[in-house]
């Protein structure tokens, strides 16, 4: 499946790569809050809560613990939902469409079959060129890829 959004490399933020899980687990990963407390967040930080209404204008939120015990909420939408193809959500926007006081950025995620395992593309869409070097330089191709990599070990576990 081809992301409708032409990405800016001005605005926008890319990983992508093959991973050797199947689609039907990486969605599971990131649409179970079972699966996504174990690895959505690069250790040595923890996801220590999470909450998933999947549906447009559905809650996903988030509770990241650094190592020194401090909590950062994340929460947003979900705008689009494609089962095991495709992912949209925003922090831009809270459950039930409601404007976020600091918008960020908005992700997509889009796992595609590839021989017995997964083409995985994450996108971070941001508003302006600064939103989108801060988050290069938060570390969001190492940040991002290490997660992916315990994503895949906690779903060869299950």
């Amino acid at each position: 499946m081809r992301s409708m959004h032409r990405i800016d490399p001005k605005l926008d933020l890319v990983l992508e790569r093959v991973v050797d899980v199947p689609p039907e687990m990486v969605w599971a990963a990131w649409t179970r809050p079972e699966h996504v407390v174990h690895w959505f967040t690069p250790a040595p930080w923890r996801t220590v809560d999470c909450e998933i209404d999947l549906r447009p204008g559905g809650a996903f939120r988030t509770v990241m613990r650094s190592p020194e015990g401090k909590d950062f909420p994340n929460v947003g939408c979900y705008l689009e939902i494609v089962p095991n193809e495709k992912l949209v959500w925003t922090d831009g926007l809270l459950p039930g469409y409601r404007p976020a006081p600091e918008p960020f950025m908005t992700g997509i995620i889009l796992f595609e079959p590839s021989g017995r395992g997964t083409k995985y593309t994450a996108i971070a869409l941001h508003r302006d060129e600064e939103g989108r070097r801060k988050h290069a330089e938060m570390g969001f191709a190492e940040g991002w890829g290490k997660a992916l990599d315990q994503l895949v070990a906690h779903m060869k576990r299950v």
